[in-house]
């Protein structure tokens, strides 16, 4: 067994003995971009872009202070604190192999429930050009019925009344920039990571929203003076299992606390509008396009819908990895199906990509037997994620006169999922905001199915759709009837077009 070596920056000239670390100088680094939501994903994506393009030490302008924005966000700051800001990213080979190595982005990094005005005073700071976000779906806001931002949400109110001591990404933003415009200082880019169409243009109308109701008197500043870039994030992350570590340790001798593992996949298309300047990460494989919307739509509604696909109908089976899911036949026939029949038809013309080409590899991609992504994280905050990945694909079937069929049945199988156990007895684990509210549907839906459409802050007015509610109770009556499995082989049966 190898000697076992603590991952933090003295001990990286002995770590790099057995794998890459950061070759530039970290102390150097002037922190340059904000990052807040420092999990999995951005420690997969933009800070391995960033790590990438700081091998050229004559780059010292953006390094990541990474910011745990949440109570829960404890422990991966103190890993982050306790590692010096390093971590060990693995890339999962489709062959087997773990490509592995340090990643030194991170320099500095805060815990925002500890010292709200820290935070506050980072990302007002001169040297920083960019404030990204990774804060999940959910985390912006948006309320699918009224298309608006929620200000009924406690912690809305409780930033409103405590503008120093906020708790929500919007009480942040809004006295830095507050600070900034105070000192007379530069505007910067708000950038987000997440998974959303125009997830820039959300990001900008929903902070709009919520100043302008906090602090009416910097909205035309921030017009002037900030930017805000769509962008399409694409690398499947799956949770650190003690299985990863324990593996890192054997193999490589590293004690690492919450090493990160991915695909070796990976992509970012990102709109070049940085009001401050930014990072040449198109030099390390990043793209820069003027309009990022194709690129986003086809990602969002194959992508991410077809892991929610997965996920969903996988749980109902009993599984509990996505490659599972996605090697099962019929699953994989309904999800080709799916992205042949009804979500291409919405996606127009996309210039310069070869679409048939990428959803084969997403089916590859699904099926990495080494990467064991949890269907238990995929499924989570569905309530956020459905009307994001897969309504924009019903509606504009809905309004083409296409088929809905199976975009339907996934509906009905998220209802029956929501009951909280499949059909075997198992009990499903079901993070998500709006848990109660989906189970009490959910449980209201076995007397009357079309109860689980009456939550309009997912289905918007979805129920009043005679087609779409015809194709709803079809399925849903045929999963109780027959059982998840025939009824998937039933919905596929008859039906000739795929990817």
């Amino acid at each position: 067994m190898k000697n076992i070596i603590k991952l933090n920056q003295k001990n990286l000239a002995e770590i790099s003995k057995e794998i890459p670390t950061p070759t530039y100088n970290r102390s150097q680094l002037k922190t340059g971009i904000v990052h807040v939501g420092i999990g999995g994903f951005h420690r997969a994506h933009e800070a391995f872009y960033t790590d990438q393009l700081l091998q050229d030490e004559s780059i010292t302008d953006w390094g990541i202070c990474g910011v745990a924005l949440l109570d829960f966000d404890t422990k991966i700051y103190n890993t982050l604190k306790e590692q010096d800001g390093l971590y060990t990213l693995i890339i999962k080979e489709l062959d087997g192999t773990h490509t592995k190595r340090v990643i030194g982005a991170i320099t500095d990094y805060l815990f925002a429930p500890e010292n709200p005005g820290k935070v506050i005073e980072k990302m007002a700071s001169p040297d920083v050009k960019i404030i990204s976000l990774t804060i999940t779906e959910g985390g912006y806001n948006y309320n699918e019925a009224t298309q608006e931002f929620d200000f009924s949400n406690p912690l809305i109110q409780h930033d409103l009344k405590n503008p120093q001591a906020p708790k929500t990404i919007f009480g942040y933003l809004t006295q830095a920039l507050k600070l900034r415009k105070e000192r007379g200082l530069k505007g910067c880019t708000i950038q987000s990571c997440d998974n959303i169409q125009g997830n820039g243009h959300m990001a900008k109308r929903m902070l709009m929203s919520y100043v302008q109701t906090a602090e009416p008197e910097l909205t035309d500043w921030i017009e002037t003076n900030v930017s805000f870039p769509n962008a399409m994030v694409d690398r499947i992350t799956p949770a650190t299992s003690a299985l990863d570590i324990e593996t890192l340790k054997q193999t490589s001798g590293i004690d690492d606390a919450w090493p990160v593992v991915c695909e070796p996949f990976k992509q970012w298309v990102i709109e070049d509008d940085f009001i401050a300047g930014r990072p040449a990460w198109e030099t390390v494989g990043a793209q820069f396009v003027k309009d990022v919307v194709p690129y986003e739509k086809m990602k969002l509604s194959l992508l991410n819908a077809g892991h929610s696909v997965l996920g969903i109908l996988g749980a109902l089976y009993g599984y509990s990895t996505i490659d599972e899911a996605a090697s099962n036949a019929d699953i994989s026939s309904f999800l080709r199906i799916y992205m042949g029949n009804e979500v291409t038809p919405t996606l127009g013309d996309l210039e310069g990509v070869n679409l048939k080409n990428y959803k084969f590899s997403l089916i590859q991609r699904f099926g990495n037997t080494y990467i064991k992504d949890q269907i238990e994280r995929i499924c989570s905050q569905s309530s956020a994620k459905i009307p994001i990945f897969i309504l924009p694909t019903v509606y504009k079937q809905l309004e083409q006169k296409g088929s809905i069929n199976h975009a339907a049945f996934i509906i009905a199988a998220f209802a029956i999922y929501s009951l909280g156990q499949n059909e075997f007895g198992t009990q499903l684990i079901i993070k998500d905001a709006m848990e109660a509210e989906l189970n009490e549907k959910a449980i209201a839906s076995q007397n009357n199915p079309t109860a689980f459409l009456e939550l309009e802050s997912i289905f918007g007015t979805l129920k009043n759709d005679e087609t779409f509610v015809k194709a709803y109770n079809e399925a849903y009556l045929n999963i109780v009837q027959n059982g998840i499995e025939k009824s998937v082989k039933d919905i596929n049966s008859n039906v000739l077009n795929d990817i």
